[in-house]
């Protein structure tokens, strides 16, 4: 696993919201079934590639995390557009989901510390919050844009107000770093996710029309400068594996 540094945090918000215009743009450019099961290969390849790995490699983890930004947002999407779920009800059902995933890795390992993450069974555990996570980030996202009626970039503004909230109980009021890693972690998916939207969605919408395609593209490239920055640098790398 990489080490938590800001570029840790930047990159991930860029993953999210390349991930939600990419799975968009998909659904709107391809026949919906073809979509998800090529998001799902690409899903399945990224984590067996990640698998593979003898230790973190930046651009080997970083591929994984953008595709399960993109195939967690098609989960999430599915329930809602193919379904007819609620947003309300998906986001609660990926809660319960996310909760259940979280206390079953606790209830085996004793931890939930992504530091601690030297087995396969552990990463395990991880990526399949990590996947628990994107799903619940997308359908947070979507309620409180449309269904409250916020709109993508008020709900952005609210994501990045709430993301402040774990970094400011850590360093002030000593809530467990664990604890406070995985809140936020959870609401950079809709924080990325709803100011992509905002830039892609149409004026009728409130977003400025650049379209899915070259916001997609625009946040892939900034992604690819900072994988390919942390590659070179190593600093996110822990001093043990340098």
């Amino acid at each position: 696993m990489p080490e938590v540094t800001l570029y840790f945090w930047i990159t991930k918000v860029l993953t999210t919201g390349m991930g939600e215009t990419t799975s968009d743009f998909m659904a709107t450019h391809l026949n919906q079934v073809i979509a998800v099961a090529l998001g799902g290969l690409a899903f399945v390849a990224a984590l067996m590639l990640q698998f593979s790995a003898r230790r973190y490699t930046a651009w080997i983890y970083w591929t994984a995390v953008v595709m399960v930004s993109v195939f967690g947002t098609m989960a999430a999407d599915v329930l809602h557009v193919a379904l007819g779920i609620p947003y309300v009800v998906s986001t609660v059902f990926f809660t319960v989901v996310l909760a259940a995933v979280l206390g079953t890795w606790y209830a085996v390992e004793r931890t939930l510390s992504i530091h601690s993450i030297h087995t396969r069974r552990r990463e395990g555990f991880y990526w399949a919050t990590v996947m628990a996570t994107f799903a619940l980030g997308t359908a947070l996202g979507d309620w409180t844009a449309t269904t409250l009626h916020l709109g993508y970039f008020s709900s952005g503004v609210l994501f990045a107000v709430l993301i402040a909230v774990p970094t400011a109980a850590h360093r002030w009021f000593r809530l467990n770093p664990v604890l406070a890693f995985w809140f936020a972690y959870i609401v950079t998916r809709p924080l990325g996710a709803s100011f992509a939207d905002w830039m892609a969605v149409s004026h009728v919408r409130g977003g400025l029309a650049w379209g899915t395609g070259p916001v997609s593209l625009a946040w892939a490239v900034a992604i690819l400068g900072f994988v390919a920055y942390l590659a070179l640098s190593r600093k996110d790398v822990a001093p043990t594996e340098s």
